[in-house]
């Protein structure tokens, strides 16, 4: 099988953008519902984790014969989803909370869900500042272990997203199988590189 890496990476860039700009699209008709903010903050974070969960999916795929060009576009999809928990993030600061410091502390001060979510962009800002190739080749053999945080970091996410969930938890619920199955998968492959003579 040819690499389509070439064409495919660029419609995956413009693919990975269009949640974004619906969102736009639906603000500028006034289609956002009720809560045009709650919309905006709840659609953001549901792509990050879906983009989270598109980046583990690669893995197992790639080694699936003719498929190992996914490695490419790996990266990319990593930062679209720190690009979407960014705006997630932003539409609460600033168009949610309005920059109320006291008002965000008590917020996280009250909900448990808040601070995970925090350690989970935290960690997320992290792996997006080393997912270049000057930092691969400044962390050697390290690069791969900081980046296993992924696993952690989706956990996180998910956790985050079920805790704040008010009455629909199907997908949470969703999410989360999917990511049992794709950790599942991890632990048998890497038993596998493990039993290898």
């Amino acid at each position: 099988m040819r690499d389509p890496s070439h064409w495919f990476k660029p419609l995956i860039f413009i693919a990975s953008l269009l949640p974004m700009l619906v969102m736009i699209y639906r603000a500028l008709l006034g289609t956002l519902g009720v809560n045009p903010v709650e919309t905006l903050h709840q659609t953001f974070g549901e792509w990050a984790l879906r983009f989270l969960i598109f980046t583990l999916l690669i893995t197992p795929l790639r080694l699936i014969p003719g498929w190992s060009w996914l490695s490419k576009v790996r990266r990319m999809v990593g930062l679209y989803a720190f690009f979407y928990a960014t705006l997630h993030l932003a539409v609460y600061l600033i168009l949610d909370q309005q920059f109320d410091w006291y008002a965000i502390w008590s917020d996280f001060h009250k909900r448990p869900a808040m601070t995970l979510g925090m350690i989970a962009y935290l960690l997320l800002l992290l792996l997006a500042a080393t997912s270049n190739q000057v930092m691969m080749r400044w962390l050697g053999s390290y690069w791969k272990r900081l980046h296993s945080l992924i696993y952690l970091i989706t956990a996180l996410g998910i956790l985050h997203f079920h805790l704040l969930a008010k009455a629909v938890i199907r997908e949470p619920t969703i999410l989360a199988a999917i990511f049992s199955v794709l950790v599942f998968l991890r632990i048998l492959l890497a038993g596998k590189k493990a039993t290898r003579p």
